[in-house]
């Protein structure tokens, strides 16, 4: 189809920076409703939104002459709906002049006198241009060096017109491709994402105000903190510094910690004692951490699950313990694991006691010291005579 230029001193809007096609073309509104509507890219006004599949209307019986005026208003409000930005696009790929041309060539000017003339931004003008551009390469529409000013062509449908633009100068970057793409793969539109990007602030005040956007946003968070170690230690450092959320932490975590605890005795049938050796769990054992677990398993989302973790693993340890004190075997083992984890404990923390680092002992030298070595070989003596009247007779 072929367009005509609109009236002399019409100018593409400035009014923002989201163009009207954006939303011009929406569905028509069900029979009984007010359609919704857009704004004329060309008038500024509000217009009915016409859905792309309505059948064409023929052409009503006139009272009468009609106004010109009126009837160009028509043709360009049906060119529109054929067309959409292409229209304007048109007037902008005729008028601009094209990277590389000299003024003297052509009759065509630069984006910024155009921008000038139609009274908005030449950023805006541009995004036109680039659309333009990025639909010649594709074969879609001729390439600037062939149109002239005034010069009509055949235009694409008003469908493909969002495929090649971009509505807001930061949806070419970089960042604005990344932004357009994940809007697109979680099934919304890019302008909407980009929007909120820019304005951070915006962002910050509906994450404060409104729950649910904040739920939005904590979701956002953990899904990016997969990819992004950056970011997972910043947050770390953030927790850190802050009171309140390192308790929260560490809440928690001990929470965690006691409900895998008794999520291990169900899925694997076995249980770490309180010395710390691992036990086969019996069956009562296995079917009350059952029972546990699954209480903990029916809670909803916004439910705090630390009270019913506490008692679960209360609840399980006692057994635990019943359990092993009830097997004689078992009794002397968990004993003798007890006392060689202490001996551990205790051999690496006197291997740490050093002088190494000591110029002159005189400087470090306490009474209390002395006698609390004193009382530690007097009882490590105990402990070995005692062993070693229990050794068996060689």
């Amino acid at each position: 189809m072929s367009v005509a230029s609109a009236a002399p001193g019409t100018a593409v809007p400035s009014t923002d920076e989201t163009s009207a096609e954006e939303n011009f073309w929406d569905a028509g509104a069900p029979s009984g409703q007010d359609a919704p509507s857009g704004r004329d890219a060309v008038s500024g006004h509000e217009v009915p939104v016409d859905g792309p599949e309505e059948p064409v209307d023929e052409p009503a019986a006139s009272d009468g002459p009609v106004d010109e005026r009126v009837s160009r208003d028509a043709r360009e409000f049906g060119v529109y709906a054929r067309t959409g930005g292409w229209a304007f696009a048109l007037k902008v790929a005729r008028s601009v002049r094209p990277g590389g041309q000299a003024a003297g060539e052509t009759p065509k000017i630069s984006a910024r006198e155009f921008a000038g003339l139609a009274g908005c931004s030449a950023e805006r003008v541009m995004r036109y241009y680039k659309a333009w551009d990025r639909a010649a390469d594709d074969g879609l529409v001729p390439h600037f060096e062939v149109l002239a000013p005034g010069q009509d062509v055949d235009l694409p449908d008003s469908d493909a017109w969002l495929t090649y633009y971009a509505s807001r100068s930061s949806a070419a970057s970089e960042r604005g491709t990344a932004i357009t793409a994940a809007a697109e793969a979680e099934g919304i539109r890019p302008t909407k994402a980009l929007e909120v990007a820019e304005n951070p602030t915006a962002l910050r005040a509906a994450i404060l105000a409104d729950p649910s956007t904040a739920q939005a946003a904590r979701s956002a968070l953990l899904d990016r903190l997969k990819d992004d170690p950056a970011l997972q230690t910043e947050l770390a450092r953030d927790i850190a510094r802050t009171d309140d959320l390192k308790k929260a932490v560490a809440t928690e975590t001990r929470a965690a910690d006691r409900i895998g605890y008794v999520r291990q005795i169900v899925e694997n049938g076995q249980v770490k004692t309180p010395a710390g050796q691992t036990i086969d769990a019996p069956a009562a054992l296995r079917a009350e951490a059952e029972r546990h677990l699954s209480l903990i398993d029916e809670l909803d989302e916004d439910e705090e699950a630390g009270q019913w973790a506490t008692e679960a693993y209360d609840t399980v340890r006692s057994l635990v313990v019943q359990t092993v004190e009830a097997d004689p075997e078992l009794r002397v083992q968990e004993r003798r694991t007890k006392f060689y984890s202490s001996l551990q404990r205790a051999t690496k923390v006197f291997e740490e006691l050093t002088f190494d680092d000591v110029e002159d002992i005189d400087d470090i030298y306490e009474d209390d010291m002395l006698q609390r070595l004193e009382e530690l070989q007097a009882a490590i003596s105990t402990c070995i005579t005692n062993l070693r009247k229990a050794a068996p007779a060689s």
